[in-house]
């Protein structure tokens, strides 16, 4: 008698037609990131808020200029010299410049697939695919002209190459001697890459190295001297190609910081999960994995299968992750819900694997939260600055001065005002508009008076001629507590009340005419000197 063969669930024949045809995986891919563009170009020509001005204000000058610029912003270099190459061939305009950060999303979908397929399986990998096409976080920074998209996809790379030249070191899934290395490598190189992205990469390296020494704690005889010798390859090669950096990132350290965060709660912790899956999905998507996760680890092997491994693996990396930058913004606060963006792709492989354990449960999850997740866009306005700016420019002629309460609006001011304005900040003139001097910066802003900064400023305006005061409108005095913000908004009420005592200057427009709800947002007082 024929023996029938059995059949296979309907959750499992992509993985099974993955395996039998080859066109079938970038086809698949080619539609989650057709998926990944329709949800992420809704929203893609809202105007810029502050941190994009500033990106676009320091890109906006010969390359080799870029890393001095950065002495005074406190950033590392590499998002900054690719957005200088993109803007010289597809320009400065918003929807421009958000596409370089919707490339990297796009990548970032078969990144995932791969960083979760190597070590978790084809199932998971696709669940990954799946989960970075509609991720609400990595949603709102595919549509911003910030590094935080480039960050998730080199860390989605990091992890693919961290888990195959070390979680599966000494098991019977293990790759050859050569394989890991070059993994090793991969893996240096895909980290030092994010260093040279954003700072908090650092916390990222600090979960990668607490893993890897865990690891290395747990492998046998052999098995432990091949990982410690791979180990040091990999981090070895970061250390090597960070040194050119280090100098300035030592300066940056010392007279930058972030003094406009306040140190963060025990609700900041707890809400990340919310933060990075979004406050409706997260719940669903976590049981649903948790499922997958509890299952995968509760076969009775021994020793744990390396899938399990794995998955324990991404959990140590995301953990220590987070906690890693929790406890240093209690030391020296720098906390910033977009900066979790370096915590977000072992969350998502770790998260695919567990919806992929989960039987029937993962795929429904996985398809509930993708549906849920299409729905959550980007902001439809991140600040008030391209508005209000047209609704005063055309009253402004050459040589008339702009004065900002809050210096880092200066770059998306010049942006969006018309050429030939001169600008002023609470410490004077600024020279360079496409950048803001955070050095020692609250040491300098609390030596600031009206009398002697703005007065200055005043005086030498010709008579009729405009002064455009532009000041943020405060409406959460919770959101202003911080040593930077709290500065900014004393003294801007400082100001406000000493131009409008001056009996040379007469107000002639204000825009917006009332107090609106938002954050970001900005006040512009135009005044002619008579």
């Amino acid at each position: 008698m024929a023996t029938i063969a059995p059949r296979r669930p309907a959750w499992t024949l992509p993985a099974h037609a993955a395996g039998s045809a080859r066109l079938l995986v970038p086809l698949a891919l080619g539609g989650m990131a057709a998926l990944s563009v329709l949800l992420r170009t809704r929203d893609f020509s809202v105007g810029f808020w502050i941190d994009e001005g500033l990106s676009v204000g320091i890109a906006d000058r010969p390359i080799s200029d870029i890393p001095s610029a950065l002495r005074l912003d406190g950033s590392p270099p590499l998002y900054y010299a690719l957005l200088h190459v993109w803007m010289d061939v597809f320009g400065r305009s918003e929807a421009g410049t958000h596409a370089l950060s919707l490339l990297f999303a796009i990548l970032t979908v078969p990144a995932a697939w791969w960083a979760a397929r190597g070590v978790l399986g084809e199932r998971a990998g696709w669940m990954a695919a799946l989960l970075a096409a509609t991720n609400p976080f990595l949603t709102q920074y595919a549509q911003e002209t910030r590094m935080y998209a480039l960050v998730i996809l080199l860390g989605t790379v990091a992890c693919g190459a961290f888990a195959r030249a070390y979680v599966l070191a000494g098991t019977e899934a293990a790759l050859p001697r050569g394989a890991r290395r070059r993994w090793a490598l991969v893996f240096g190189v895909a980290l030092v890459s994010m260093f040279y992205t954003h700072n908090w990469s650092l916390f990222f390296a600090l979960g990668c190295g607490l893993t890897w020494l865990g690891l290395l704690a747990a492998a046998p005889g052999e098995a432990r001297r091949e990982l410690l010798l791979d180990g040091l390859l990999g981090f070895g090669a970061v250390i090597a190609l960070w040194i050119p950096w280090l100098p300035t990132f030592f300066s940056q350290l010392q007279h930058t910081g972030a003094p406009w965060s306040t140190a963060p709660g025990w609700s900041d912790l707890l809400g990340v999960p919310g933060r990075l899956l979004g406050t409706v999905a997260q719940l669903g998507v976590l049981l649903a994995a948790g499922a997958g996760f509890v299952a995968l680890l509760d076969r009775r092997e021994a020793p744990l299968s390396p899938r399990g491994r794995a998955m324990l693996a991404f959990m140590a990396l995301w953990l220590a992750t987070v906690l890693a930058a929790y406890g240093s913004s209690q030391l020296s606060p720098a906390w910033a819900p977009r900066y979790l963006a370096v915590a977000l792709p072992p969350l998502l492989v770790l998260i695919a694997g567990g919806l992929a354990h989960a039987g029937r449960l993962g795929l429904v999850g996985a398809l509930l939260v993708a549906l849920i997740w299409a729905g959550d866009g980007a902001p439809s306005e991140k600040s008030n600055v391209r508005e209000i700016s047209e609704a005063i420019a055309p009253s402004l002629h050459r040589g008339d001065l702009v004065v900002s309460t809050q210096p880092e609006q200066v770059p998306v001011l010049h942006y969006y005002l018309p050429e030939g304005l001169r600008y002023a900040t609470l410490w004077g003139p600024v020279d360079d508009v496409g950048v803001t001097d955070w050095r020692d910066g609250v040491r300098r802003l609390r030596g600031t008076t009206a009398q002697r900064d703005l007065e200055p400023l005043l005086d030498q305006l010709p008579r009729g001629h405009r002064v455009v005061l532009v000041e943020p409108i405060v409406n959460d005095i919770g959101r202003w507590l911080a040593p930077w913000t709290e500065l900014v908004r004393v003294r801007s009420t400082e100001w406000s009340q000493y131009v409008s005592n001056d009996p040379r200057l007469t107000a002639i427009a204000i825009r917006p005419p009332d107090v609106e709800p938002g954050n970001n947002l900005l006040r512009a007082t135009v005044l002619v000197k008579d």
